[in-house]
């Protein structure tokens, strides 16, 4: 045919070829045709109907019916293997065509979804996830968590009864949860679901006084926990091989007592859950977190609770320190200072107590780690210093403000306290000398005479780390200059009610300064310091040559002063320090060594000092007395306002002047005729029951009359006659007088 067609081809003209062109076209569709009636397909056209078979629906050819295509297809070009297919796998010749390409094509292509959802975070899924995986457990679970059981006091005390006799884990989460819910009650919480609940106030007081007192000891019998011999170091309940199984159930306990401590308002239920959190601290510090939440608030009892309170919460913050120094000791002594520096703002007789104590705990808590107390205390002394130097090179108010408070005064104070307890220590030894550097720099910024009261405070500061450090400190020449500036002998602008504290207050008023009570607690205060750091260098071997110029402007002092009151306190003083100087002297001419040698001396003066001098004497008992004294000033108060002491209502003048008018009208009413037509009685100089000096201020001698002597005879012997003014005619006849009488003379014998 193609040699044929070849040949045609080759004789046919342009036209002809084109006809021939055009016929064996439609020859080849018609031979498509045949072919496909008998079941081949040439290659070409199977590519060209591939693509055609994803177009349509009714087009849609899939891989099961191209399979059954092929094995129709086998039959006719390999009979024989179609015979064997037929014979031994009957199933692959029976084909069904059920999968058809519609399934394998939904599984191909991806089909949009009938609902879109909202879009979530990864951990939302990974938590959806997680519920469907339990939501069947979540199900029967939530049934049962809509029925809480309700807590009663019997079964309080069943707890109570089984704990006693052997406690174990089921036992205590069962109580760990009845006091969860007790405590979600306090701040009202009803998102959070508990197995028990606590609707009785009864009940509540039982179920928490009930783990106060016997949850401690049933866990360490539950834990196993045995105390060591040494009792300084503390048993861990993280060491016992039970603690993993209950450590979820403790740490929901423990979260508990953190949390009612913090709803608590009571300052008796705040103590006994202290005491409950200090017997529990072992366990605290196995938690860190719990510890932390615990570490706030022991803060907050110790810098804002009852006397109480505040003891419990520093022996608490003392013991977590004491065992881990590491991690929590630095973080609690920066708070600590924080909150003492805050609570320090301002000074009242009620306040000053609070701060004494926090001062003391402090001190108490830097001794733990000396070279953690010198890092703290540098940097807190150079800020000091700081706010000093600019007050003095700024010289500003505000400035000025920043230095002269009491906060700034109140650290001074700490950190001689803690300089003076730690001593002698060879870390903290180096922060002695800028301390006092920076103590004298702030009694020299305003050297005047209304911040004598801030004075005070420093020089008392500086008398107590002299003293206790063994360093000489200049404090006499900031004392004695309030001598030399003040005047005393100047009479007071005014008189005060009461006397001035110089304990609370940092500076003077105007009208403070004009006051008596002014200079009396002058002379008190500079009474008590002269006193106090003499007392400081009593038995040292240079006490005469260190109280000479006391001696010598305390003498100046006397000749000057005029008031009788001030130069008794400052002369009695005066002869102490003589005497301790002459007994010093005394003692020293017999010494047997030099005065370069150190050692010698060191030990004359620690035996002067055990064997006491005349004025270690005198301030031990004057120091009992001032105690007492100062006990008496602050509880005074409140003394007085114990006694139901009845009010004396005081009359005006005025007032008291016209009720006694009107009392003595009433009384002298019907003495005479002449009283009614005057309607008042009025006698200068008259005195007797009823009469006041300030009523006879107003007596007018123009009102007497004659007619008084017309009185009764009665009210004259009752009252004092006093001699009235008489009239000229009653003047002649007194002294014409009475006629004389002459009476016969009867003589005796003898004359």
């Amino acid at each position: 045919m193609a040699g044929k067609q070849k040949r045609k081809l080759e004789d046919l003209s342009v036209d002809e070829f084109m006809l021939s062109g055009l016929n064996s076209a439609s020859e080849g569709e018609s031979d498509e045709e045949t072919d496909q009636q008998n079941g081949f397909n040439k290659p070409n056209k199977q590519k060209e109907l591939k693509p055609e078979a994803f177009t349509t629906d009714d087009g849609k050819k899939g891989k099961a019916n191209e399979h059954k295509q092929q094995l129709s297809r086998l039959q006719n070009k390999d009979p024989e293997f179609y015979k064997f297919l037929q014979a031994n796998d009957q199933t692959l010749l029976n084909f069904d065509d059920t999968d058809s390409s519609d399934d394998e094509d939904e599984k191909k292509y991806h089909k949009l979804p009938s609902s879109l959802e909202e879009a979530g975070s990864g951990e939302d899924d990974e938590e959806d996830d997680e519920d469907d995986n339990e939501g069947q457990k979540d199900s029967k679970k939530s049934k049962k968590a809509v029925e809480t059981i309700k807590v009663t006091e019997k079964m309080i005390a069943d707890w109570k009864a089984a704990m006693k006799k052997e406690p174990n884990p089921r036992l205590f989460r069962e109580v760990t949860q009845a006091f969860k819910a007790a405590v979600a009650t306090t701040k009202g919480e009803g998102g959070t679901q508990c197995r028990y609940k606590v609707a009785d106030s009864s009940v509540f007081n039982a179920l928490v006084l009930f783990c106060i007192r016997d949850i401690n000891a049933a866990l360490q019998r539950m834990l196993n926990l045995k105390p060591e011999k040494d009792q300084k170091k503390l048993v861990l309940p993280s060491s016992s091989p039970k603690w993993q199984k209950n450590q979820i159930d403790v740490k929901m306990y423990l979260g508990g007592v953190v949390q009612l401590l913090s709803c608590l308002t009571e300052a008796t239920v705040i103590s006994a859950v202290l005491r409950h959190a200090n017997q529990l601290v072992p366990y605290y510090l196995s938690l860190p977190k719990q510890c932390r939440h615990l570490v706030k608030q022991l803060m907050k009892q110790w810098s804002t609770g009852e006397e109480t309170s505040r003891v419990l919460a520093f022996l608490a913050l003392n013991k977590i320190c004491r065992h881990k120094q590491d991690t929590y000791l630095n973080p609690i002594l920066k708070q600590m200072y924080i909150s003492y520096v805050q609570n320090c703002k301002f000074t009242s007789p009620t306040a000053l107590p609070m701060i004494n104590f926090m001062q003391r705990t402090l001190t108490e808590m830097y001794s733990l780690d000396t070279q953690a107390t010198y890092q703290h205390a540098f940097i807190y002394i150079r800020q000091l210093a700081i706010h000093l130097r600019n007050a003095m090179t700024m010289k500003k108010k505000e400035t000025y403000q920043s230095v002269y408070n009491w906060q700034y005064i109140h650290c001074l104070y700490l950190w001689c306290r803690v300089l003076s307890t730690l001593h002698p220590s060879d870390v903290l030894q180096p922060l002695i000398y800028p301390l006092c550097q920076v103590i004298i720099g702030t009694v020299k910024l305003v050297p005047t005479s209304r911040y004598y009261p801030l004075r005070m405070h420093c020089c008392k500061a500086l008398i107590l780390l002299s003293g206790s450090t063994n360093t000489f400190v200049p404090v006499l020449p900031f004392l004695l200059e309030i001598v030399q500036q003040v005047d005393f002998n100047k009479k007071p602008g005014r008189m005060s009610k009461k006397p001035i504290n110089f304990a609370v207050i940092l500076k003077l008023s105007n009208i403070n300064l004009m006051e008596k009570a002014y200079k009396d607690g002058l002379i008190d205060q500079l009474y008590d310091l002269i006193l106090e750091y003499f007392h400081t260098q009593h038995s040292s071997i240079g006490f005469p040559e260190l109280a000479l110029p006391t001696v010598i402007q305390l003498k100046a002092f006397l000749k000057e002063c005029k008031v009788a009151n001030y130069c008794k306190p400052i002369r009695q003083l005066l002869e102490k320090v003589q005497e301790n100087s002459s007994h010093i002297t005394g003692r020293r001419q017999k010494a047997a060594f030099g005065v370069a040698d150190a050692t010698a001396v060191a030990a004359w003066e620690k035996q002067m000092k055990e064997e006491g001098t005349p004025l270690s004497r005198y301030y031990s008992q004057w120091k009992k007395l001032r105690e007492k004294e100062i006990q008496l000033e602050i509880s005074g108060k409140e003394r007085m306002e114990d006694l139901d002491l009845p009010e004396i209502k005081r009359k005006k003048i005025q007032e008291k002047k016209v009720e006694d008018k009107k009392e003595f009208k009433d009384l002298f009413q019907s003495d005479s005729e002449s009283d009614d037509d005057d309607g008042e009685l009025k006698i200068k100089g008259k005195k007797g029951r009823g009469y006041d000096d300030d009523y006879d201020e107003d007596v007018d001698p123009s009102d007497m009359s004659d007619d008084e002597e017309g009185g009764d005879s009665d009210e004259d012997e009752e009252t004092p006659k006093v001699p009235q003014p008489l009239s000229s005619s009653a003047l002649i006849k007194l002294a014409e007088g009475d006629d004389d009488l002459v009476e016969d003379l009867e003589l005796s014998d003898d004359d």
